[in-house]
């Protein structure tokens, strides 16, 4: 008895320890894998530049547009002219979730439309509105990403506070995508940005990696705590999108599926760039026409923004 008691002790050993071991290798395997997946290789990081340096040229482009009488649907289709012109591809038209796909070029958000609103002939600008382009281009094999909200003639005082602190946040946020720091510094520091300035975060969307497809790994959400959630690693590539109501963060969506509102029907921003995480100063790709250096536009958009942040480069 004792024999057969011993016996089926070692077998129930030797099973655990088979057990957490073959969990440990699996584990080891998986985060190989994710690294290989977020971990951008030096010919990956060149088309990544390229393709946010070509994003951010039909953002520029578009946003030049915007004026009184314009309808949603002229820019839209101005989008997609460039993007033909250019030799690239919009990365939103024909993204699907579930059973829908997405119908336009680019992302027009008008006033309360938070985020994903589509180009319709019907929706007219018009003297005091904001509007988000956000543009999202497919360039050999990778996605450039970035949006960035306009004020259509003049707005009111805060309304362009509004477009002022979200734009901001941003920068705020995107100097901490540094080696080794994690995803709840970004979204931390633009959180404490909008609400010491009596604006709200919306959390229902948030940042994201992107590469080879429009979403991957990490969600970068736009609140957190320091030191919290996924850590960044050098070669990571994300899009950092701080989204701004003016009063509540509360989200309803619109008939199309597609298209999310400030339920309280007060105007949104929003506010976007891909980079590559870096050690000293994170990398923008998605640079405006003009710009060839990244640290160079960095410091230009904190002079501009007088915001106080010291760089280590």
């Amino acid at each position: 008895m004792r024999v057969v008691k011993s016996l089926a002790f070692l077998k129930l050993t030797l099973f655990h320890s088979f057990k957490n071991s073959f969990f440990r290798l699996l584990k080891t395997w998986a985060c190989k894998c994710l690294e290989r997946v977020i971990c951008k290789t030096f010919k990956d990081k060149e088309r990544i530049r390229a393709a946010g340096r070509s994003s951010a040229a039909v953002l520029d482009r578009l946003c030049a547009m915007v004026e009184p009488g314009l309808s949603t649907w002229e820019i839209d289709e101005a989008g997609g002219e460039f993007m033909k012109d250019m030799g690239i591809k919009s990365a939103c038209k024909g993204y699907r979730s579930g059973y829908r796909v997405f119908p336009s070029y680019t992302c027009l958000s008008v006033n309360d439309e938070i985020v994903h609103g589509i180009g319709v002939k019907e929706r007219i600008l018009k003297e005091g509105d904001v509007i988000s382009v956000d543009v999202c281009i497919r360039e050999d094999g990778f996605v450039g990403d970035n949006c960035r909200t306009v004020p259509v003639g003049q707005v009111s005082p805060e309304v362009a506070r509004l477009l002022r602190v979200t734009e901001e946040s941003l920068y705020i946020g995107l100097v901490h995508a540094l080696h080794k720091k994690r995803v709840g510094d970004i979204g931390n520091a633009v959180q404490r940005h909008v609400e010491n300035e009596g604006f709200a975060i919306i959390t229902n969307f948030v940042g994201h990696g992107v590469g080879r497809t429009l979403h991957e790994d990490p969600q970068i959400p736009n609140y957190g705590k320091p030191g919290a959630g996924a850590q960044l690693r050098k070669g990571m590539a994300i899009c950092v999108e701080p989204m701004v109501n003016t009063k509540s963060p509360r989200v309803r969506m619109a008939k199309d599926g597609w298209t999310a509102l400030a339920e309280d029907q007060l105007p949104s921003a929003h506010f976007e760039h891909t980079m590559l995480v870096d050690e000293g100063i994170p990398e923008i790709v998605t640079l405006p026409p003009g710009y060839h250096h990244a640290t160079k536009f960095l410091k230009t958009k904190l002079e501009q923004l007088s915001l106080p942040i010291e760089l280590d480069c």
